[in-house]
């Protein structure tokens, strides 16, 4: 299940790109993330029906906010000035990094000699990945610091929605919280609507938006969370290493985007500082109460 999703986000960074060639990233985040909703609330009232009480929902439209406003925001004005093969590296490497670090930090997790040197190799490389950038000047470095932006809004998004997958369904969490993104989504998009050439908008646009909104995000997004509900959130986000692969690959077909040579060394650092630190051998400690986290329901 999770090859699948990675498979289908991992499509998401050069499909997104080609979007933003066209459309403004504010409208583009926006087309995904609203069409997305709409199959999700569609796919909710058939198959879940659950009603959801005002304390879950305002921390369900915290989720919202971090993982689709925030998140969306960052990566696709990240897509208008960084190739998509520098985020299909940091955006999937990094989150698992710093998922792991805040759990254990909260105590959800013990970390071993061989997951803090993970961590700190993961760093190393994301380092020698930075300086390795090639082209692109100030706007690339920006980008990839935006990438990075989302990577934390990601691990945050992991993080704060485990606690309510074990009282409601995955569906009913990524639903409500794809609704709330994508109402500030729209709001912020709604501006940029006067620099659309609307006309210009030729079918294989609305397929990309249709492929986009259905399989990397209402689907995927709901059964990434699935994951999370049975195996956590360190364990779960650590299948994000196969989205380099397919991010790249992707890239490379679609785009004709590849990293430098140096950049490939940083990533290889990042990849297994990333899996010493998520497999380390680490214990997910067990709580009798949910962990509730501020962030969730702001």
């Amino acid at each position: 299940m999770l090859v699948l999703v990675m498979a289908f986000w991992g499509s998401a960074f050069a499909l997104s790109k080609i979007a933003v060639h066209d459309v403004p990233p504010q409208v583009a985040s926006f087309f995904r993330f609203g069409l997305g909703a709409v199959v999700l609330l569609v796919l909710h009232s058939v198959l879940v029906r659950k009603r959801v009480g005002g304390p879950d929902l305002g921390k369900l439209a915290g989720l919202g906010v971090v993982g689709m406003f925030a998140y969306n925001s960052c990566f696709f004005l990240a897509l208008s000035l960084a190739p998509s093969a520098d985020g299909s590296v940091i955006i999937p490497v990094c989150s698992p990094v710093i998922t792991v670090a805040v759990t254990a930090l909260m105590g959800r997790r013990t970390l071993t000699v061989r997951s803090v040197s993970g961590l700190a190799i993961a760093v190393a490389g994301a380092a020698v990945f930075f300086v390795g950038i090639s082209g692109g000047g100030s706007g690339r470095i920006l980008g990839d610091l935006l990438f990075l932006a989302a990577a934390c809004c990601w691990a945050t998004y992991t993080i704060c929605g485990a606690p309510l997958l074990g009282r409601l369904p995955a569906l009913t969490v990524t639903t409500f919280a794809a609704a709330a993104g994508a109402l500030g989504l729209g709001a912020l998009a709604v501006p940029f609507f006067a620099d659309v050439s609307w006309s210009t908008l030729d079918a294989g646009f609305w397929l990309n938006q249709a492929y986009l909104a259905t399989l990397p995000t209402a689907l995927a997004y709901v059964m990434y969370y699935q994951a999370v509900g049975r195996v956590g959130p360190a364990t779960a986000s650590s299948a994000m290493f196969l989205v380099p692969v397919f991010g790249l690959l992707g890239s490379w077909i679609v785009l004709g985007e590849s990293i430098t040579p140096v950049q490939a060394v940083g990533a290889a650092g990042m990849l297994v500082g990333a899996w010493l630190a998520t497999m380390g051998g680490g214990a997910v400690r067990k709580h009798r109460r949910p962990v509730q986290v501020a962030s969730a329901s702001a």
